[in-house]
Order: C-alpha cells, then sequence, then structure tokens
C-alpha cells in the first residue's frame, strides 16, 4: 500500500565488487512505493551486501539504483537519511547487558540530536520528553512489540529476550526514526514456521503502513517482490562456459582433485570477504 512515506527502490545491472570478486551482479529491481521486497538466497550469496548498498551503506560498483528521487552512487548520504537497518550482524547489534527501555531512550536521545530542528531542540524539557515518548510508543506499536508480554515489560534485559522479541526490538529502533525504506537482515535466520510467518506480517504491515521494505531471507513469501542472489542464478553465464570448455578438452586427463578443492575453498574465502567488508561498512 502506497503511503505518505514510501519510496520507490529500483535498480538496474547493479553490483558489487570485494576484494576478492563479486558480492552481488547484475541485479534489477524495479517496485511501487510501499512494497515488501525479499532479498531471496542462501547465506554467503551477497544478501547482505545487496542490502547495504540499497540502503547507502555500502558504494556499489557497477550499474545504478535509486530510492525514491535519489541515485546510487552519487547520493550515498541522502539515501542514508532516508533509510534504516534492523537485525543485522555487525552493524545494529543489540547490547545483551541493556534493558529494552535503555535502548529505546538512548535511539530516541540520538534522534532527537541528529535529527530535530533548532526549535524542536529549544523546547521545554516536558516537551521534547513527550515526544521522544510518543515516537517509542509508536515504533513499538508498529514492530508488535508488546511491553506486557515481557518477563520484566521494558526493564528487561536484551539477553533475557526470546529471539523474534529481539528481531521485534531491532525493528522498532530502526522505525523511531521514521524511515522511509526500512532494510532487515537473516529475517528467517534460526526462527519456527510459525515465527517466520509472524516476522513476515510484520514487515508486511510496515509496508503497508507506508514504510518500503527491503528484507533478506532464505525463502521468500509469495506476495513479495523477490530479488534473487542465489548463485546458480548469477552465474549461469559462467556455468555455460565452463561446459563449453569441459567439452573442448574432453580428451584431457581430469583435473586433480586437490586443485579442485582448491578452487572450491577459494572462492568460498572471496564470498566470506566480501561478506564481512559489507559487515565493516
Amino acid at each position: 500500500m502506497d503511503g505518505p512515506n514510501a519510496v520507490t527502490v529500483s535498480a538496474e545491472g547493479f553490483g558489487l565488487r570485494g576484494p576478492r570478486g563479486w558480492a552481488f551482479r547484475g541485479v534489477d529491481i524495479d517496485t511501487e512505493p510501499g512494497a515488501l521486497v525479499a532479498v531471496e538466497g542462501p547465506s554467503g550469496s551477497g544478501r547482505t551486501c545487496l542490502l547495504l548498498a540499497l540502503t547507502g551503506r555500502m558504494r556499489p560498483t557497477e550499474g545504478t539504483a535509486s530510492v525514491g528521487p535519489f541515485r546510487l552512487p552519487k547520493q550515498l548520504s541522502a539515501v542514508r537519511r532516508v533509510s534504516a537497518l534492523a537485525h543485522v550482524p555487525g552493524v545494529t547489534d543489540l547490547d545483551p547487558a541493556l534493558t529494552v527501555e535503555e535502548h529505546l531512550r538512548e535511539r530516541a536521545l540520538l534522534q532527537r540530536r541528529f535529527d530535530g530542528s533548532l526549535r524542536a531542540l529549544l523546547r521545554p524539557r516536558a516537551e521534547r520528553a513527550a515526544a521522544s515518548r510518543l515516537r517509542i510508543d509508536t515504533a513499538l506499536a508498529a514492530a508488535g512489540l508488546d511491553r506486557e508480554s515481557l518477563p520484566k515489560g521494558t526493564r528487561t534485559a536484551v539477553r533475557d529476550l526470546e529471539r523474534i522479541e529481539a528481531l521485534r526490538l531491532s525493528v522498532a529502533l530502526a522505525l523511531i526514526g521514521r524511515p522511509r525504506l526500512l532494510g532487515v537482515d537473516d529475517t528467517d535466520l534460526k526462527l519456527s514456521d510459525a515465527e517466520r510467518a509472524e516476522v513476515w506480517d510484520l514487515l508486511r504491515s510496515v509496508a503497508e503502513s507506508g514504510t518500503t521494505v527491503v528484507a533478506v531471507c532464505s525463502e521468500a513469501p509469495k506476495d513479495a517482490v523477490v530479488v534473487s542472489t542465489a548463485p546458480a542464478e548469477k552465474a549461469e553465464s559462467t556455468a555455460k562456459a565452463a561446459k563449453a570448455a569441459n567439452t573442448a578438452t574432453a580428451e584431457k586427463a581430469p583435473q586433480d582433485e586437490t586443485v579442485k578443492n582448491e578452487n572450491e575453498n577459494k572462492n568460498k574465502k572471496e564470498t566470506a570477504d566480501a561478506l564481512a567488508e559489507a559487515g565493516r561498512a
């Protein structure tokens, strides 16, 4: 559903190359405002790199993309201002020692400090506190995180949250900034089928409320706009070339198993390095 804050997300020939190879390449996207976009593929296939690139956190190597009126890679900072990330390992990690309330207050204070106008900063303290509380309450409601359902309410430490509760908290923290684009990583990692359905219902609700959502997953729901990073699809042309080469050299001795294993290990290391670079960004 189109909303007042929703943005379109599009890409053409979008790719990012790391020090040891391509994290992703040849990605095409065309969505409507308020879409639910699922970046589908196995772990290590460049999903997180694509998420970070679409939200302006990593500079792409080739192709173009746009988030609303902003173009990538030319307007990275503008895209960062209208987007937010949730549940991205190494980027948005929650502090297990802090409580839910402490996380929420910290994010609200940061948002008010860096996002508010001078007039807003000069308002009476009571008004500023009320505005922050309203932001927090709205974000919690949108993320479906019920204070009463937690063991100690918002005084519950993050280490005591269930996996899906921690994901909802991460989404709530991202929504405090009222982003027009929300990027969520590992939406279905180590969740049961019922919990995965809950998460997709949550993200679908966020999208319908007017925030475009891009979510990384291993298996996308049927109603999502699917963008695949599966290696088999990305490497189709490479596979054809390899097949032709194998035919031409069919009479030669088969490749030594040791060399073959070394090549496979090298490919895995290239993918891991690219993902590590995304986490640092």
